[in-house]
């Protein structure tokens, strides 16, 4: 005989979108300009071994340029929002958040850091002037690189809202089927992209209540023996 499945105090019930859009963007686009710059520096300076190069970065960035981008993605994003006319929330798709941060600026951004880096590590001599010399006349590889691969996070983040989509829907089929094997296999799924998704909240609202429902049951042995507040909870997934 099965227990009677009540709500486990471990589990939350009142979904909250812990995801902040604004810091996923941030963290996500710092590491795409931090990576392009590295690419960047070894094409432009192929004829350095790649300690030397590695050093060059850590130089770059130990002399302000990490903490400049924050400030140049920051304010990409916010002033991209207002290009587009929003002017309150979040993005409600990648889309969007795709042409506001090219409105926003960022290339232009993210060249005039490299320059103010460079000068900077120029003036107190701890670059030779011929390697910042080279960085700055092929800073337009960098900016390319910047480009290219922030046009390929945002189409790997529409894949993603994709794959995610896609997987809560194989979840419900399971649950309907009442086939936890199912649901466990596409749990798993849904988990790990959510953890590279940018947050879009109807979406995500979906994919934590999914998560929900699914520890409940599986705390309950495979249970589909809802009580009246988990119901009203799977019927919010329909």
């Amino acid at each position: 005989m099965s227990k009677e499945l009540g709500i486990d105090e471990n589990v939350d019930l009142n979904i909250d979108n812990n995801n902040d859009q604004q810091s996923f963007l941030e963290s996500t686009l710092g590491k795409v300009i931090n990576f392009s710059l590295d690419t960047g520096l070894r094409a432009i300076l192929p004829d350095i071994i790649e300690d030397e190069i590695v050093d060059i970065k850590d130089t770059l960035i130990n002399e302000g340029f990490s903490e400049a981008i924050n400030k140049v993605v920051d304010s990409a994003i916010n002033f991209g929002k207002s290009a587009i006319g929003i002017v309150t929330g979040d993005f409600e798709n990648v889309s969007q958040a795709e042409k506001a941060i090219e409105k926003g600026g960022i290339i232009d951004g993210v060249s005039d850091v490299i320059d103010f880096t460079v000068d900077k590590v120029s003036d107190l001599g701890i670059i030779p002037d011929q390697i910042t010399s080279i960085i700055k006349t092929g800073k337009d590889v960098i900016l390319d690189n910047v480009s290219s691969n922030i046009k390929k996070e945002f189409k790997s983040q529409t894949k993603n809202i994709d794959n995610l989509n896609s997987y809560t829907n194989s979840w419900k089929e399971g649950f309907e089927n009442q086939d936890f094997t199912q649901m466990e296999k596409y749990i798993k799924k849904i988990q790990n992209t959510l953890d590279k998704t940018m947050p879009i909240e109807n979406l995500i609202t979906e994919a934590r209540r999914i998560e929900n429902l699914h520890e409940l049951i599986k705390n309950n042995d495979g249970n589909f023996n809802l009580s009246e507040e988990q119901q009203q909870l799977a019927k919010l997934l329909t």
